[in-house]
């Protein structure tokens, strides 16, 4: 005889036990490094990871407001993740295309949001998925010049639009197909290709990105064709994470890559740059002269973080403290009273920065400017520090 089932829950008398947490059904982040060709130096962190299910809606050509949303929290959560690799440098972003579509609101949202995070738009630049080679042109442009506006930038796939589109759009980055990288150092047909690729990017002030480098072949090859930053499994495994080391790319050979790097580079002199946006008051600049009686000059840096300006220390204070000069200039933009920035690229020798320094005969540099790849601006050198040291060797 079975006794019948009571219809009550049990009396629980201990506490009860903890819920398994919920398993996220997202796959791990994955990490490239992307390195500077000459230097061998991680300039910029690319995370890749799929889009969610909520950000695929909608066809080529739409987007939906819940799509917009769910992309948004997406780059969140890309950016939050990655924070726990306690890096400081650039990230690039996957974004699917049809966000261009999407006008001002979403480009608010996603620079609120990852503010938040503790990301300037300046440090994140946007991959554009493959459905962008199906965007009208009048879209792309404007979609881009949209997130331009408000700091961010854009990076195009060779394989999915044409040269004359990145030439009108103007993105930051060119990443230049991994079936042409592949072959680049064993066919010349390949090599002709990347190397117009890297030339129509430098005439249009694009920066050319090799994908899919494989052997340091191919690393040396591409400097010859002017591709100055690369990514892909040379340089680290698929488990690499920020702040891990990256396999050392080949020297410049002299009269192979470059004849004028012999010697110390110039990074060896640099100093730590003392930077201000583009639209700095010349009374913030003043503050940051008086404040230190050392500093020689203030670099201007636009949305890009490359220098458009300096302000040196002793022509600059002479137009300010002279009569009237404060009531004139202090609320005005400082860049009124900047010079060009005289810059040299990281990789050259401390010998050709000094002769660099030289070529003006209208006037004396008392500061140099090193930039990167991507043209920013890395720190200064004293022209008196290179002067010293050298003559001393």
């Amino acid at each position: 005889m079975t006794t019948a089932r009571s219809h009550h829950a049990p009396t629980v008398t201990g506490p009860l036990p903890a819920a398994p947490a919920p398993r996220s059904t997202r796959p791990p982040l994955g990490f490239q490094p992307i390195v500077d060709l000459d230097s061998g130096a991680v300039v910029a962190v690319e995370i890749v990871s799929p889009a969610p299910s909520g950000a695929r809606g909608g066809g080529p050509h739409e987007t939906t407001v819940p799509e917009i949303e769910a992309i948004a929290e997406w780059l969140l959560s890309l950016v939050r993740e990655s924070a726990d690799t306690e890096s400081l440098l650039p990230l690039v972003l996957p974004l699917p295309a049809r966000t261009l579509m999407a006008g001002n609101g979403f480009v608010g949202l996603v620079e609120s949001l990852l503010r938040r995070a503790g990301r300037r738009p300046r440090d994140i630049t946007f991959m554009l998925g493959a459905e962008l080679a199906d965007l009208p042109r009048s879209i792309v442009v404007s979609g881009v010049a949209r997130l331009r506006n408000a700091g961010f930038r854009c990076g195009f796939g060779t394989a999915m639009v044409r040269p004359d589109l990145v030439v009108e759009a103007a993105p930051f980055l060119m990443r230049i197909d991994p079936n042409l990288v592949s072959g680049v150092a064993t066919d010349h047909r390949h090599a002709t290709v990347v190397e117009g690729l890297s030339r129509i990017g430098r005439g249009s002030g694009v920066y050319a990105m090799a994908s899919g480098v494989e052997t340091a072949d191919d690393v040396v090859r591409l400097r010859r064709c002017g591709v100055r930053v690369g990514t892909g499994p040379f340089f680290a495994a698929p488990v690499w994470r920020p702040g891990e080391r990256v396999t050392p790319v080949p020297e410049p050979t002299v009269g192979q890559d470059r004849a004028e790097d012999d010697g110390p580079r110039v990074t060896e002199f640099m100093v730590p740059p003392v930077g201000f946006d583009a639209d700095t008051t010349t009374e913030q600049a003043l503050e940051a002269l008086t404040g230190d009686k050392a500093l020689n000059s203030v670099i201007l840096i636009d949305h890009r973080e490359r220098p458009v300006g300096v302000i040196d220390r002793t022509r600059f204070l002479l137009s300010v403290t002279g009569r009237y000069g404060h009531a004139l200039h202090a609320k005005r933009p400082a860049i009124r009273l900047a010079e060009s920035p005289r810059t040299v690229p990281a990789w050259m020798s401390a010998i050709a920065a000094l002769s660099v320094a030289g070529r003006d005969t209208e006037r004396v540099y008392d500061d140099l400017v090193v930039v990167n790849t991507y043209g920013q601006c890395l720190g200064v050198v004293h022209i008196s520090d290179l002067i010293q040291s050298l003559s001393r060797s």
